[in-house]
């Protein structure tokens, strides 16, 4: 069961108005469930967790395939990495 945070039309908002943004915060405080749960609103959304070889090699050439995602809602999890 998803619990709604209070943050989420603030988030929605910045999606709408912002190139970037970032989602921070402590340890296992929700941060992935809660950008997981607003990408459903996206269908064209695409998901990067760097802690994945297959997801962190996409960025080998990171100019070029973000490029070619143009227009979409893109989520780095993990871009401390």
């Amino acid at each position: 069961m998803y619990i709604h945070r209070m943050a989420e039309p603030a988030i929605i908002k910045s999606i709408r108005n912002f190139p970037v943004i970032a989602i921070t915060g402590s340890r296992q405080c929700g941060k992935s469930t809660l950008v997981k749960h607003l990408m459903e609103q996206y269908p064209e959304s695409i998901y990067l967790d760097l802690e994945r070889p297959s997801d962190f090699s996409k960025l080998d050439h990171a100019e070029w395939f973000l490029s070619s995602q143009k227009g979409k809602l893109i989520c780095i999890n993990e871009v401390q990495r």
